[in-house]
């Protein structure tokens, strides 16, 4: 008898599990011959290597499909489990322009040549700079190619960071502390970030600092390792600022 430890990942057990684990039944159901424990994010099985097989390629693609679209029911477990093909089902023909699939299956993907340059161009070099008007996606994308590198575990943690430049408005006159302040100057990055993971996780990051968002002017003196950082409307920076960055 073989035996096989298995880790779910970022995926909240929870969604996999369900309520009272009713999703599992599904999974003892189609692999009766094999002992399986689900613990936390871990899922342990012991039986033949060839039944082993078997549920690892199962179980990775409920697990890819939970991940892209956010969530998964019994039947969706169950048409996984019993089809020949599944994957065709729930993958779109052309993949190569998909950067990442957010809240309920909402595909992110490069829609202009400028943006699949950025996606290409991030991919083979270090630092990106990327130049062009209001509203042509620079942010979103930049946030996109963040989260699918935290997803994929090339990076342990996203900062998001942009000058706090006032319009018109100052900074002291506005209600709250520091952070109410200056959320206002930060609300594009936020809005990005709530497109892309769901609000518990989004949360969770936030409190565990895993991804950061921050005024430039206070991200002096950071020492930041495994990070993937994007500095928003860095045309309003200083040289001093850019330097610092």
């Amino acid at each position: 008898m073989t035996e096989l430890s298995l880790s779910i990942g970022d995926v909240n057990p929870i969604d996999l599990y369900g309520v009272n684990n009713n999703k599992l039944d599904s999974l003892k159901k189609a692999f009766p011959r094999l002992k399986i424990v689900f613990r936390g994010d871990q899922i342990k099985v012991a039986g033949t290597d060839e039944d082993i097989e078997n549920f690892s390629i199962k179980i990775n693609e409920i697990l890819e499909y939970l991940q892209r679209f956010g969530k998964i029911t019994i039947q969706d477990i169950e048409e996984i489990l019993y089809e020949k093909e599944t994957q065709t089902k729930f993958l779109e023909p052309d993949l190569k322009d998909v950067i990442v699939y957010g809240n309920n299956g909402h595909v992110v993907r490069a829609r202009t040549p400028n943006q699949k340059k950025m996606v290409e161009l991030c991919e083979e070099n270090d630092i990106l700079f990327a130049l062009g008007p209001a509203g042509t996606g620079k942010t979103y994308t930049a946030v996109a190619l963040a989260v699918r590198a935290l997803k994929e575990k090339k990076v342990k943690r996203i900062i998001l960071t942009r000058p706090a430049v006032e319009a018109g408005e100052s900074l002291g006159f506005l209600p709250g502390d520091l952070k109410e302040k200056i959320d206002p100057y930060l609300r594009p990055l936020y809005d990005a970030l709530e497109d892309m993971i769901p609000a518990d996780k989004l949360q969770f990051y936030k409190d565990t600092r895993v991804i950061e968002v921050a005024p430039l002017a206070f991200m002096r003196g950071r020492t930041l390792d495994h990070a993937f950082i994007i500095l928003d409307e860095a045309q309003n920076c200083t040289r001093h600022n850019s330097r610092c960055f």
